[in-house]
């Protein structure tokens, strides 16, 4: 498996289990899981991001070489914000950057972050937008983040074929069917992780919804328990080949389609043996 949606360091506001980055990867791998992509919970509310960039790529390096996947942090508010991302790609070798605009305070209709996107995929980057860390009622009350409104992207998506866009933690909008929501399912450059799809037969919708080879496997790990992302991937009634594209094959097509080169993540090829062992066959 390839989880796309994992944090290392500590969530600001409580510990969680195995925030650890060496336990963290042991588990994941005991998980069965092969490759993780890592963003920094750090990036929430440290206003020195290239220094959350630098020590996430140096953790990854040190925990987890071939095996956590950085994914920096952007925020375009910041004074620099080219810099940044030139160094995500350039110095550290991240394949994309995950951003969070409920923390950092701007929309997806912002004009900055419009620019981000754009400059991203000039930059044959992956781009991962959380649109949601936490449900608002755990929030702290000194600090509450509502969850990110997906519309304006509708408007965006068709002036920029080349951007690769992955959209993290969505399940809150799974019942929503505004025209700009059918838009952004159907735009064939956005990708869906599992995290928050919650509810019996929510994966089955949501590859109905968008297309089965633009769902990817995550698990919001270490701030959701692992096994509740792989429980929906194994308990829905999807044919097994298209369990296997959902739990990995697709987010490595995605860094093969990217800037990204192939060869930095060790030459990692999986058929999904290993998948199929774990649902029974």
């Amino acid at each position: 498996m390839i989880d796309t949606n994992v944090h290392l360091f500590q969530w600001p506001f409580r510990r969680l289990p195995a925030d650890d980055p060496d336990e963290f990867v042991l588990k994941l791998k005991a998980r069965g899981v092969e490759q993780a992509w890592a963003g920094s919970f750090e990036a929430l509310l440290n206003r020195d991001v290239s220094g959350v960039n630098e020590r996430l790529a140096a953790a990854c390096r040190k925990h987890g070489a071939g095996y956590l996947i950085p994914f920096g942090c952007v925020n375009p508010h910041f004074p620099g914000w080219e810099e940044d991302l030139r160094r995500c790609q350039e110095i550290h070798r991240m394949p994309g950057v995950r951003i969070y605009p409920n923390y950092h305070g701007y929309s997806l209709a912002d004009p900055a972050l419009i620019q981000l996107l754009a400059s991203a995929a000039n930059r044959g980057m992956i781009v991962q937008i959380a649109l949601s860390m936490e449900d608002p009622r755990m929030q702290f009350p000194l600090m509450p983040a509502p969850p990110v409104d997906p519309k304006p992207l509708a408007k965006i998506l068709p002036g920029m074929p080349e951007l690769k866009l992955m959209l993290l933690n969505a399940g809150y909008w799974d019942g929503d069917d505004a025209p700009e929501i059918r838009t952004i399912r159907a735009a064939a450059n956005v990708w869906f992780d599992i995290a928050m799809n919650e509810g019996v037969g929510g994966l089955d919708r949501l590859v109905a919804a968008t297309a089965v080879n633009r769902v990817v496997f995550g698990s919001h790990a270490p701030f959701f328990y692992f096994e509740a992302a792989l429980l929906k991937l194994l308990s829905s009634e999807l044919p097994l080949q298209q369990q296997m594209r959902i739990s990995a094959e697709n987010a490595r097509q995605l860094l093969r389609d990217s800037a990204y080169s192939f060869k930095q993540l060790g030459g990692i090829e999986q058929d999904g043996e290993q998948f199929a062992k774990m649902r029974g066959h």
